[in-house]
Order: structure tokens, then C-alpha cells, then sequence
């Protein structure tokens, strides 16, 4: 994915149903930056997958921008 500088090749996921939501986790093996999302489960895997990794992309940019 290339998104405001963040170049990942790998990704890893965890999905974790808690009540009525999805906790959603996303980790840059190369950083080992992890960011957590909670989600209704009804917008479907993908799109849970798709949020964690647009915010986890927006952290390593804010990263790497404060140096």
C-alpha cells in the first residue's frame, strides 16, 4: 500500500468479536506499529480490514513525520 509515504509490504490482522462489535487489530512487522479499531461486525471483514489499515498507515506517516 502507498499512502502518505507508508510503503508496507505485510500487514498482520487480528479480529477478535467482543459482544456486538470486532475488535480489529493491524501490525507493520517491519515497524511493530500496531493499531487497534472496534467496529459493528455488519460492515463485513473487508471493510473492518480496510479502516484498520487506512489508520495504521496514518500513524506510520505521522511517524515519520515527527521524525
Amino acid at each position: 500500500m502507498n499512502d502518505k509515504g507508508a510503503h508496507m509490504q505485510e500487514v498482520l490482522f487480528e479480529m477478535r468479536r467482543i459482544g456486538n462489535s470486532v475488535r480489529v487489530n493491524a501490525i507493520d512487522p517491519v515497524t511493530n506499529i500496531e493499531v487497534t479499531i472496534i467496529g459493528d461486525p455488519r460492515y463485513g471483514e473487508e471493510a473492518l480490514k480496510r479502516t484498520a489499515m487506512r489508520k495504521l498507515t496514518y500513524v506510520i506517516a505521522k511517524r515519520r513525520e515527527q521524525g
